[in-house]
């Protein structure tokens, strides 16, 4: 598989690394990209900058270039993208964290919130720790496991970073040296208090799981995510 890596920062170079030790080459490496450069990709991988996902994106599918996409703070325009890629007949996938433990943890949220929904004792303290180098706050990650906690329990309404407000869930963000990645959600009630967590090790999963899915994704049509590509119901 010939691979586009739109985004040469430190992931970009992990990604590089994986992707040669399973039989696949690098045929481009940026930060932005034009149609053209596209060419001699079976697909892109984008874990740029906010500013430039949504170019970067757009690129991809206008020149029918499957593209899959980690990075974060962009996603006000994803509804765009996702008609985009509809329009092109073409491939897409986005995940604020391609870790494959983390696609299982998403789906332990899921239906641990269910579970919780009835039982108006416990409070939610979600926590998210990165490297000092992550540009967005709270993480997608932590927006992610937010989201799908206001879907499945009947209290909460909305997210906020450090807030005590009523049905709010409150994201703690913090910023650590040589931090990965590490998420927590803890139910907290007067008597005791339950918790489930995911710490990442290194870049290495995250970037593990981006090439898996491109793997998943070429030869393929329409808009996707890592539920799909791990088979996950």
């Amino acid at each position: 598989m010939k691979i586009a890596l739109l985004g040469y920062g430190k992931m970009g170079k992990t990604i590089e690394a994986l992707a040669i030790k399973r039989g696949h080459t690098i045929v481009l490496k940026c930060d932005d990209t034009s149609e053209n450069d596209l060419k001699n990709a079976d697909i892109a991988i984008d874990f740029s900058i906010p500013e430039a996902a949504f170019n970067n994106i757009s690129k991809c599918l206008n020149n029918n270039t499957p593209i899959v996409s980690g990075t974060t703070g962009w996603l006000d325009k994803y509804n765009d993208a996702v008609a985009l890629c509809k329009d092109k007949d073409g491939a897409f996938i986005y995940a604020s964290n391609f870790s494959l433990g983390v696609t299982i943890f998403f789906e332990l949220n899921k239906t641990l919130a269910k579970m919780m929904s009835n039982l108006k004792e416990y409070t939610i303290d979600l926590e998210e720790i990165h490297h000092t180098q992550k540009l967005d706050a709270p993480s997608g990650t932590a927006i992610t496991l937010a989201e799908s906690i206001i879907d499945n329990h009947q209290k909460y309404t909305q997210w906020k970073l450090d807030s005590n407000a009523e049905n709010t869930v409150s994201i703690s963000a913090k910023r650590l040296d040589n931090v990965p990645g590490t998420h927590r959600i803890k139910y907290v009630s007067a008597v005791d208090t339950l918790e489930i967590k995911h710490t990442a090790h290194s870049r290495e999963g995250f970037a593990l799981g981006a090439i898996v899915a491109a793997e998943w994704l070429v030869d393929k049509t329409g808009v996707f995510t890592m539920k799909d590509v791990l088979n996950i119901r």
